[in-house]
């Protein structure tokens, strides 16, 4: 399984000088199965260098899509997905329970006029919205080995995470995920760290310092040390830091980084933790 990110950051796009070595587009995650078949993790900004990639790849042209929210910085960029106006690709998407009808909704909505100039029902694709995964108890197959497994997400509205395994190697995947707060539909931190038990790589919500969480307590995001401290109790492997807060730079992922990096050595832990930048490629 090769993982990789297109787009890290969270709520809203930050192109700049100061967010050049980690990236300012918005959350898009490629997982990619041994056979190659390719799954797209959430739409953001990220999605549209992703689908220039795969049309100079020239293959594949099947591609499934898992959403974890519908709040915008997760699917700002499907309108810009270059293979959703192909008559070759066939592109499945897929979401949490009632994905047919719910999918179906935000997308179209979102390129509705006045919104967009060009209607969902324009694109070219052969779209099919259906969501077995949510049919099974614990891991479900997909294509080529590969297995998913949906995780409700603590954050305003709902949303899920997701659980990737092949060939004994797991990703969870927990972008907007708030583990000081209990929303609606989430769970709570023991059953989260029960989730990410012994993993290979962790991807999750690390948008705030401990100093501003004090302010933003149930906005449905995490501080970076949460988010390292679920990954120790967890025994993870690696952890990602994901949807960087926009007011961020480059300096400041670095020292926090450092920070990291310094309470890991305090605490004797041999967890990898490092913040997630657009461009990163990892082989589980």
């Amino acid at each position: 399984m090769k993982i990789k990110i297109w787009g890290c950051r969270g709520s809203i796009t930050t192109p700049g000088i100061r967010t050049i070595r980690y990236g300012g587009n918005s959350s898009c995650l490629e997982v990619r199965a041994t056979g190659g078949r390719v799954v797209i993790v959430d739409a953001g900004s990220g999605v549209r260098n992703l689908g220039k990639a795969l049309l100079m790849e020239g293959v594949p042209s099947e591609v499934r899509f898992f959403f974890t929210h519908p709040h915008w910085d997760h699917l700002m960029g499907f309108p810009f997905f270059e293979p959703a106006y192909l008559e070759r690709f066939t592109i499945t998407l897929c979401d949490g329970p009632h994905a047919q009808e719910s999918i179906r909704k935000y997308l179209t909505h979102q390129m509705e006029a006045p919104y967009f100039p060009i209607a969902f029902s324009q694109l070219r694709a052969k779209f099919d919205f259906r969501c077995e995964h949510q049919r099974c108890d614990g891991n479900c197959p997909l294509e080529d080995g590969l297995q998913v497994r949906a995780i409700p997400l603590s954050h305003p509205n709902g949303g899920y995470g997701y659980r990737f395994t092949e060939s004994g190697k797991t990703l969870v995947y927990l972008p907007d995920n708030e583990l000081g707060f209990r929303h609606e539909g989430g769970l709570g931190r023991e059953e989260y760290i029960d989730l990410c038990r012994g993993v290979d790589l962790l991807l999750h919500d690390a948008q705030y310092t401990s100093e501003e969480y004090e302010q933003t307590r149930g906005w449905g995001h995490s501080t970076y040390l949460d988010a390292m401290d679920l990954a120790v109790r967890a025994g993870v492997k690696r952890l990602g830091l994901f949807h960087h807060d926009p007011d961020r730079t480059d300096d400041d992922l670095d020292r926090q980084a450092e920070l990291c990096g310094n309470h890991l050595k305090q605490i004797g832990s041999q967890l990898e933790c490092f913040p997630c930048a657009e461009g990163l490629e990892i082989e589980l």
